[in-house]
């Protein structure tokens, strides 16, 4: 049997790896001056679709870690982007709620994203933009059962 020779250019971990990390810089210069970062950024996705989310939920949707998302979480409250509530069934647990300031970012955040994601799939067909974006959630869902 023949070993293939590893290559970068051929390697899908490392060709996603540069994505992601040249996507994170082109969002992050957007982002920034309405008060974002990519730290806060899928939080903030996930509450706009969905707000009173508990941090493990958060945690569970966007597959971080717990003393990650504390430290998001308290860094967003600090900068008036969310608040944390009792849960009504259970006083013990929060819930986590967007300022108004913050549904007021959704519109503008999103817009800087789309032109993100539009920059990084130009001169792709319709049809090779949802392959694309269909692979890569079955990449995703692969890795996450793991």
């Amino acid at each position: 049997m023949t070993q293939t020779k590893f290559s970068r250019a051929h390697s899908e971990g490392y060709q996603v790896n540069h994505m992601a990390r040249l996507f994170i810089r082109a969002i992050q210069d957007r982002i920034k001056p309405l008060g974002l970062s990519t730290g806060t950024f899928p939080v903030m996705l996930a509450l706009w679709e969905k707000e009173g989310q508990t941090q493990r939920e958060l945690v569970r949707e966007l597959g971080v870690e717990q003393a990650t998302m504390a430290n998001t979480l308290s860094r967003m409250e600090r900068d008036g982007l969310v608040i944390r509530r009792a849960h009504e069934a259970d006083a013990r647990v929060q819930t986590v709620w967007l300022t108004e300031r913050a549904r007021g970012l959704r519109d503008p955040a999103i817009e800087e994203a789309t032109e993100v994601n539009d920059l990084a799939t130009q001169g792709m067909s319709d049809q090779e933009r949802a392959d694309f974006t269909a692979l890569m959630a079955k990449v995703v869902a692969n890795l996450s059962e793991t």
